[in-house]
């Protein structure tokens, strides 16, 4: 008797079935066996079957069905019922066990007495050499538990592959797969689930999930295209609830319910773009039927786009359901906005329909999403095709753009192309320009080409193209991503020629592939094409040329990944571009990270344009290069010209760091202005560095001593800043380039007007630091920790609250206080905020040394004070040497902004003391400093 059996089930899979039984027989735990079960395969399997149990006498068995089942369940069955070890195990014949699952399994079984232990599995894609793990947060860790109730979660991983069941127990509790359906093993798992007394999870690698995405054998989940397996995953799933009757667990159905909506049904609703009308009809109607069956709590605790996908579908809402499917992005992905949205009553809605039932307008609520105070740029907008027609060559196409509550102004100016773009080389793109409008609400557009003279692919190797719409709004420029429905393309065909000839196709015909988006592929429609795609098509289906395509294409990716990886460039910096000769009087500006045109390298660039010195300035950007100075050169961040820039410039100048596998040249001057005071720790001084190890700190000194200049504003930043990074440059005693216009008196006048300031309350601005997230990374969403509606009716009257989150952070406003509170995230110059501010709010933020200069009101919000300094440590007691009042809840912080004079007042020494101690040395004039230091 073995202490494991491995049951290996297989239909027509004759080439991969003995990687898969070779993975069993090889593993580290020797006491293992082997069960083929073939479903009654047609092809060559039965011999390669035998032949492996042949090879490997008593410890694989072939057992051959004389018919085929339809599905996994009823060939595990038979397994079972062979099997003669202690555990089980369940293996597919186009997957494979990791060297040593058997033995990390069954030494946790024996250890803990587990009638179950589950291990990760990871998907595995052969094509594009990647992998990932399946529901890695479940197993993170080694743990135990004496019912699935103690981790709900575990119900979320159904596979049945890669967990080792205990025999007797399995037939102690009558434990089978359902014969004849799709996801038996998603019923199979709940069953074992509830009733296993003893469940064990270990976070070793344990099975390889092998994904062919281009297979034409495709696996069930790669099926979803057939009607029959969605509707026999519903089947199962109300099974499930049958069994959770049975085991008196009907507290989990609710559970059940959410998972249905968070993951199950979207994999569905994402491909319907794809499918003919019939199918959606008929998919819609099984949807619907099993969504109103479900508990209407699961819409409450799903994700909030996820229940506005169900709530559609249940609704028989097509066009609803793929437009918040849109918002759903893949792995990697970007978020789509698909639809108008609607304001009612000081909220937004994701529709305007439905709105008269109160339950339907607490599902399509999605006011804390933050569109309406989302920078422009933020959002991903959709756009659809709604005209392709084809005259005497010319491809006219036509669509439309959403504008999600106006957002786009009908006064804004509008251009447009539209862009053909290789689908597996991104950066390969034919544009067109398109005229574009506004209309009834929305961007509608409309472009002519013809593709015989416009679109050259090369053929063979780019055979698929998408369509994409960019959008110049004003200065902001965004990428449309088009879908359209199979009625409006109609598998439209357009004439085209190949770089490669016409042998490699003569026609781009229109589809839409399971993205849902609008593509073209070349085909062929004359005899030469014909024959020769034909015999390529041919000879990749045999073993050898299946294998040769995978390796060229494999080889393609890594040569082209390998090209656009950062080690690669910054191989070719290092050997290359540093040989190049040095562009004198050339100048890389970067400012964090190239996220912003921003901060002090903004000033010294502005003060360079100002003082008529010769000099070329090339601005380093990430994401759009909207916002950037148009007179300058953009590069951006991480690219080729970016790397090149940076080697052959004479000088650097950021506030951050530029990359740090790149070394400076002796002949490059790098002037680091950072980004502020020090009121926590910094750099050697942190928790965070000194916990780190010495390689990372080593890491980080070779960064810091690229710097040959840095600038600081005070002694204080010499004793804190300078020593806690470890600076070894000169330093340059100028103050901040920022801060001039503070020091000078500058009015921000343009800001104001921009934001619609044009009575006399108050203006008080809200500037936090970030907080880090249990994780330790910085947490997206802030938290405002006091009520901003209670602001409004109690000082809305006599003050406006502007509201700008760190950097790292986003924060969302109720839409019915914008004339009162607003966010002005998007506005990156600071230093024109403070100029129109009549107090600030702040916390730990280093903006409390800038605003000091003004020497107006400031009030200091920190509810965490003594968790934030045990957590990050200062430099000086904020409660003894803030220059305004310190104050920890809500109730204090109105109390003394009702009295902003008064605070004003009695606050005078501390606010000139404050300044003098960390601003010494901003004069109004650093700007100027460093430029005729450096560049006149």
């Amino acid at each position: 008797m073995t202490d494991v059996s491995v049951i290996v089930i297989v239909y027509n899979d004759a080439d991969r079935l003995p990687d898969a039984v070779r993975s069993a027989l090889d593993q580290s735990h020797r006491s293992v066996e082997v069960i083929i079960v073939n479903d009654a395969s047609t092809d060559g399997t039965r011999e390669v079957a035998d032949a492996l149990a042949a090879e490997n006498p008593g410890r694989v068995r072939a057992i051959h069905r004389t018919e085929n089942s339809g599905a996994g369940g009823q060939p595990r069955n038979d397994g079972i019922e062979a099997a003669r070890s202690t555990y089980l195990m369940f293996l597919d014949s186009d997957d494979t066990l990791d060297r040593h699952a058997c033995r990390n399994l069954v030494a946790t079984a024996e250890e803990t007495g587990a009638e179950l232990v589950s291990g990760c599995c990871w998907r595995v894609f052969p094509e594009r050499k990647e992998e990932h793990p399946w529901f890695r947060r479940l197993y993170r860790e080694r743990a135990v538990y004496s019912s699935v109730r103690e981790c709900p979660d575990l119900m979320y991983d159904t596979l049945c592959t890669n967990k080792l069941y205990r025999r007797d127990f399995l037939d102690r509790e009558q434990l089978r797969f359902p014969s004849g359906l799709f996801y038996e093993d998603l019923l199979f798992c709940t069953e074992i689930y509830l009733a296993a007394r003893m469940i064990a999870v270990i976070p070793h690698r344990v099975y390889n999930w092998m994904v062919y995405e281009n297979s034409d054998r495709p696996s069930v989940t790669n099926q979803r295209a057939r009607l029959r397996n969605f509707a026999d995953r519903l089947e199962i799933f109300r099974r499930i609830g049958e069994v959770y009757d049975r085991y008196g667990a009907a507290d989990l159905k609710l559970s059940r319910d959410v998972k249905f909506l968070n993951y199950d049904l979207p994999l569905y609703v994402r491909t319907l773009r794809s499918r003919d009308p019939e199918y959606r009809a008929k998919f819609l109607e099984l949807a619907g039927g099993y969504l109103n069956e479900l508990d209407p709590r699961a819409f409450e605790e799903a994700q909030q786009i996820k229940a506005i996908i169900g709530f559609m579908v249940a609704n028989g809402d097509y066009e609803g359901a793929v437009a918040a499917i849109e918002y759903v992005p893949k792995k990697g992905g970007k978020a789509r906005l698909a639809t108008e949205l609607v304001e009612r009553d000081g909220r937004v809605y994701w529709s305007s329909d439905y709105l008269d039932d109160e339950w339907a307008r607490s599902i399509l609520d999605v006011t804390d999403l933050g569109f309406h105070s989302m920078p422009l740029k933020s959002l991903t907008l959709a756009g659809r095709v709604t005209e392709m027609t084809l005259k005497g060559g010319e491809l006219d196409v036509a669509g439309e753009v959403v504008n999600p509550l106006g957002r786009i102004d009908a006064g804004t100016k509008l251009r447009a192309e539209l862009e053909f773009r290789d689908r597996r080389r991104s950066r390969r793109v034919f544009g067109i320009p398109a005229k574009v409008e506004h209309t009834g609400g929305r961007i509608r557009w409309r472009a002519a080409t013809e593709p015989i003279r416009h679109l050259r692919p090369l053929g063979f190797v780019d055979q698929t193209w998408s369509l994409r719409l960019r959008l110049h709004v004003g200065d902001d420029q965004l990428v449309i991503r088009l879908t359209a429905d199979e009625a409006v393309h109609n598998h439209l065909e357009v004439p085209v020629r190949p770089r490669l000839t016409r042998l490699a196709g003569d026609h781009l015909q229109a589809y839409v592939p399971e993205s849902g988006e609008l593509a073209l592929r070349i085909v062929a429609r004359r005899w030469a094409a014909r024959w020769t795609i034909a015999v390529i098509g041919a000879l990749a289906k045999t073993p050898y040329g299946r294998r040769w395509m995978q390796a060229l294409l494999r080889a393609e990716k890594s040569m082209r990944d390998s090209f656009q990886s950062s080690k690669t460039k910054a191989n070719l910096y290092s050997k290359v571009f540093t040989r190049l000769p040095i562009r004198r009087r050339t100048i890389v500006f970067e400012s964090h990270l190239g996220k912003q045109y921003s901060d002090n390298p903004k000033y010294i660039y502005e003060e360079l344009r100002r003082s008529g010195a010769k000099f070329t300035a090339i601005w380093s950007y990430a994401g759009s290069p909207s916002g950037f100075p148009k007179d300058a050169k953009l590069v951006r961040r991480n690219s080729w010209a970016y790397y090149r820039a940076l080697a052959r410039a004479q000088y650097w100048v950021d506030n951050q760091g530029f990359p740090r596998v790149i070394t400076k040249r002796p002949q490059t001057t790098y002037i680091q202005t950072w980004h502020g005071s020090a009121y926590k720790l910094m750099g050697a001084d942190s928790p965070e560095t000194k916990r780190a190890t010495q390689g990372h700190r080593a890491r980080h000194q070779q960064m810091v001593d690229r710097f040959d200049y840095f600038v600081i504003r005070s002694e204080h930043d010499a004793q804190t800043l300078v020593k806690g990074l470890g600076v070894r440059a000169e330093l340059i005693r100028s103050g901040y380039p920022r801060n001039d216009a503070l020091v000078n008196g500058g009015s921000g006048e343009a800001l104001r007007k921009k934001l619609k300031l044009t009575d006399d309350r108050k203006v008080v601005l809200y500037a936090p630091t970030f907080r880090n997230g249990p994780n330790g990374k910085p947490e997206k969403r802030f938290e405002l920790p006091f009520d901003v509606e209670r602001f409004a009716k109690e000082l809305g009257e006599t003050h406006v609250l502007l509201v700008r989150p760190h950097y790292l952070s986003t924060v969302v406003l109720p839409p019915s206080l914008r004339g009162t509170v607003r966010s002005v995230a998007d506005v990156h110059d600071v230093t024109s905020l403070l100029q129109i501010t009549d107090a600030l709010i702040t916390d730990y933020s280093s903006v409390m040394f800038d605003y000091a200069l003004l020497d107006r009101p400031m009030f200091f919000l920190t509810p965490d004070l003594e968790d934030y300094v045990r957590s990050r440590g200062s430099y000086f007691d904020l409660a003894e040497e803030a220059p305004g009042p310190v104050v920890r809840d809500e109730e204090e912080l109105f109390a003394a902004l009702a009295d902003l004079d008064g605070v004003g007042t009695r606050y005078a020494k501390q606010r000139k003391r404050f300044a003098e101690n960390f601003g010494e040395y901003d004069r109004g004039t650093a700007a100027k400093q460093i430029v005729e230091r450096f560049f006149r």
